[in-house]
């Protein structure tokens, strides 16, 4: 049976070859909580009587949403968390001491294995495909329940291959890639399904830029992002001390396909977009043209706020400032990352600049602090959202982009192209 990379793992897993549409109960390999969904899971685990976690090495809470602590409310959510994970003495266990968002934390400690299934109570856990793995966003409760039993119920997702050809230009990243995606098939165009990309342009795409592509595998309305594993992911895992033996998976010559598109990333531009949705994407040359004043320019979250891409809007910042009438903020993903942006003298040009750097914090995405919108405020983000009252009020815009546009972006004080400058 020729079967996709996504069949291969579930198929794995269940101990037998399952294909597309196959309802299966699966062993959970990591299970990962935040500060926002986890005290839901804790009053459900809880509500049912269990007492010990099913697999305690299995399960990460990584507080990264409201942390520090914005209000009394958050402060009292987070210390559910803390509690829980005190009682049960968590190892994966993320708070301040060792700061990170999820999607960028779990995979710089070396907790996501190739081969793996991961689920999570957050939409863009499907990030973690970028290793190889099937990983997929639940809720709360289905999160209790694999807490409860280190397992859950899947329908195997029927895949569409995305295959990229083509050498990519300057300052177009993965970011792009996913935004011309779901600029062609929409916002539902891929739901319920696995998003396998593939092509001759992925063997030369760095792991910051596969990250971001899997990241937004949710916004087409995806059930999962993967990219199989070759020499640029095990050059990213080699210093890692992984939990498991990783399991390389690969699709099969002939495997079926709900879907397969052929994108030819040399004739792309970087791509932005519009408010209110991710599939409203236009050519940065279109963006110039429409001479949009922005407001706030945010560089961070689980999408963007990787080394690489604070090295990009550092390269474009390097002796310039911030426009007058805009704001810059910037928030690395991750500790590790803060600390390597400061040793490589990044932090000096941000501030020397005009940007404040914050804290790793999911805060300014999803509107909860840190970057909140006023009324009519425009802002150039590298999230991965920009519905109505995303950041903040729900007159504000916000316009989804890369590092590069971005940092261009807060320079000019309207949204503009890199290779302008």
């Amino acid at each position: 049976m020729k079967l996709t990379i996504t069949e291969k793992i579930f198929s794995e897993h269940v101990g037998k070859e399952v294909k597309a549409g196959a309802i299966i109960d699966s062993n959970i390999d990591m299970v990962i909580g935040n500060d926002i969904t986890t005290p839901i899971s804790i009053k459900a685990f809880k509500e049912s009587g269990a007492t010990k976690l099913a697999n305690p090495d299995g399960f990460s809470i990584v507080m990264d949403h409201f942390i520090p602590a914005k209000d009394i409310a958050s402060a009292n959510q987070a210390k559910i968390s803390r509690e829980f994970a005190y009682e049960h003495d968590l190892k994966n266990f993320f708070d301040e001491k060792d700061m990170g968002i999820e999607h960028a934390i779990l995979p710089e400690k070396g907790l996501i294995v190739p081969g793996d299934v991961i689920i999570g109570a957050d939409s863009h856990t499907c990030t973690h495909g970028a290793l190889g793995a099937f990983s997929t966003g639940m809720g709360s409760t289905d999160l209790a329940y694999a807490m409860i039993t280190g397992r859950n119920w899947f329908k195997v997702p029927p895949t569409i291959k995305i295959i990229f050809s083509g050498k990519m230009p300057e300052f177009v990243y993965g970011k792009d890639l996913i935004l011309e995606i779901i600029r062609q098939i929409g916002v539902d165009g891929a739901r319920y399904k696995a998003l396998e990309f593939g092509g001759e342009t992925i063997a030369h795409l760095d792991m910051d830029s596969r990250f971001s592509l899997c990241n937004m595998a949710i916004e087409a309305g995806g059930k999962s992002g993967i990219v199989a594993v070759d020499e640029i992911t095990k050059e990213f895992l080699k210093d890692k001390n992984l939990p498991r033996t990783p399991k390389y998976h690969y699709s099969d010559e002939g495997a079926q396909y709900d879907k397969i598109m052929q994108i030819d990333v040399s004739k792309l531009d970087p791509v932005v977009a519009y408010p209110h949705l991710p599939s409203n994407g236009k050519s940065i040359r279109q963006a110039v043209k429409d001479d949009l004043a922005v407001d706030q320019v945010f560089i961070g979250s689980c999408t963007n706020g990787r080394l690489g891409d604070l090295r990009i809007a550092a390269s474009i910042l390097k002796g310039k400032r911030v426009a007058r009438k805009t704001r810059l903020i910037i928030t690395p993903a991750t500790q590790t990352i803060a600390l390597q942006a400061q040793k490589e003298g990044l932090m000096d040009i941000f501030a020397e600049a005009g940007a404040v750097v914050s804290n790793p914090t999911c805060g300014a995405c999803l509107g909860g602090y840190m970057g909140i919108l006023g009324v009519g405020e425009r802002c150039v983000s590298t999230t991965n959202r920009n519905f109505i009252g995303r950041m903040g009020d729900r007159t504000s815009e916000v316009y989804l982009a890369n590092s590069a546009v971005a940092a261009a972006s807060a320079i000019a004080g309207k949204i503009a192209d890199p290779r302008d400058l």
